[in-house]
């Protein structure tokens, strides 16, 4: 069962505290003058000075990462639980989307929950259970560019830092497979389209394999593949008007956008390979959707760098590897370098220091270059980043791309809109598209229809 430490004392007696001393100083090779206020941290446990005075307490945090991905955000943050003996209570949940409000609205919110979509940290600040950060998370904002931090804003507030960054405009192929076939990399849209084709009519697989299941958040991937060909098609303003609803999804634009999606994925002839037919897209987990590439039953997925965690233990990942990815083509050439991304961001609903040292923590660069070693397919966008951790072939690539200056670069239009749409309607009425079939006019009645009167 989920606890928050927040119903929980900051002091347990006597006892306890000094335990969680004691620990500390075995740790760490602490001094002390005989009070948690004034711990001394020495040895490898000294840069995590700024952060002590907490022992023996605990941080509940909520998020919709889940292992094997959270294996690695566990890894990232375990030295400085073992030197300022401050303990992150992690949960994980596919459910998150929906969990977190009733959690809000039920008195037991996380002390941290990290929000990937801007859509919900205005729904949850909505709740006045939101803390602000505090003055040093603020000031460590100066690493990231200001649009990050307009993404962790509500009417013009600062709630939320960002804690990291993705490049969702990926393609995941078999470099082997592809070499052994014949195929080239596609460099345009129509490239990818003939390829597409010409792999479905060699009869060997399926070009695309796809899954949309994510517990409560399933349908996400399908809004990615509209708002990836939208941008394609219509460029930056006009996929800021979709955000804002001035561009409805009935409109030519975005019905066009879902036209060419499903000419693409729901493709009798071209999906999914290894589950089903087009409805199998939609009962088909995103976790599972790319491991058909690695037996030849599919041969591409588009999905986001953090897919690298879902590849099976031992896959090679590489120019030259079981798996590999390539930047999804443009399609309006006169659309510079059309890039989407998300990010994630630490949003806080209690202010008690030991909560307020893991959002410092988490804000800095120190603690990114610990994930980025921990974590391979995790970029951060935090500008102090140490660019040389980058090894993993899929965070170069994708670093590549998030920091171009002359990248049309887009953050996830469905975390943007208002919770009740992107993390709602949208994800049910793109499902049932894929699922039940529904018409395109259908599903942008249906989400246009949900959208907040004010």
């Amino acid at each position: 069962m989920f606890t928050t430490s927040g119903r929980r004392h900051r002091a347990a007696g006597l006892a306890a505290a000094a335990a969680g001393f004691s620990l500390l100083a075995a740790a760490c090779s602490s001094n002390s003058s005989g009070t948690t206020a004034n711990v001394t941290l020495t040895g490898s446990c000294a840069k995590y000075q700024a952060y002590a005075g907490h022992p023996g307490t605990s941080v509940s945090m909520f998020a919709s990462i889940i292992s094997p991905e959270s294996d690695s955000l566990q890894k990232s943050w375990a030295d400085f639980e073992k030197c300022t003996g401050i303990t992150i209570k992690y949960e994980g949940s596919n459910d998150f989307e929906s969990q977190l409000g009733v959690r809000v609205a039920g008195g037991t919110a996380p002390d941290i929950a990290i929000i990937p979509q801007p859509g919900l940290l205005q729904q949850m600040v909505k709740t006045h259970k939101v803390v602000k950060p505090p003055a040093q998370t603020v000031a460590n904002e100066n690493k990231w560019s200001a649009a990050w931090k307009e993404y962790g804003s509500v009417d013009g507030t600062f709630y939320a830092a960002p804690m990291s960054a993705n490049m969702k405009s990926l393609v995941w192929y078999s470099p082997k497979a592809f070499a052994a076939a014949g195929y080239q990399v596609p460099t345009t849209w129509d490239d990818l389209m003939s390829l597409s084709a010409k792999i479905a009519a060699a009869g060997k697989g399926k070009p695309w394999c796809g899954g949309l299941g994510s517990g409560t958040a399933t349908g996400w991937p399908a809004t990615d593949w509209v708002e990836e060909v939208l941008l394609r098609q219509a460029g930056g303003t006009a996929y800021d008007d979709w955000v804002s609803h001035k561009l409805p999804f009935s409109s030519p634009t975005v019905q066009k956008a879902m036209q060419t999606v499903a000419g693409w994925m729901q493709n009798p002839a071209w999906v999914n390979a290894g589950f089903g037919d087009v409805k199998s897209i939609a009962t088909t987990t995103f976790q599972d959707a790319g491991k058909p590439i690695l037996t030849g039953q599919c041969w591409m997925l588009q999905q986001a760098s953090f897919y690298e965690a879902q590849w099976p233990t031992g896959t090679k990942v590489g120019p030259d590897g079981d798996v590999f990815a390539f930047y999804l083509p443009q399609i309006d050439p006169s659309i510079p370098t059309p890039v989407e991304g998300g990010g994630e961001f630490v949003t806080a609903f209690s202010s008690r220091p030991e909560v307020q040292a893991v959002q410092n923590y988490l804000s800095t660069a120190d603690w990114a270059d610990s994930r980025i070693q921990v974590a391979p397919g995790w970029v951060s966008a935090n500008q102090g980043v140490d660019q040389s951790l980058y090894t993993d072939p899929i965070d170069k690539l994708s670093a590549q791309y998030l920091t171009n200056p002359n990248s049309t670069f887009r953050f996830d239009a469905s975390d943007m809109m208002p919770a009740a749409v992107g993390s709602g309607e949208e994800w049910k009425a793109f499902t049932a598209w894929f699922a039940e079939g529904w018409s395109i006019p259908q599903v942008t009645a249906d989400v246009d229809g949900a959208w907040p009167s004010s």
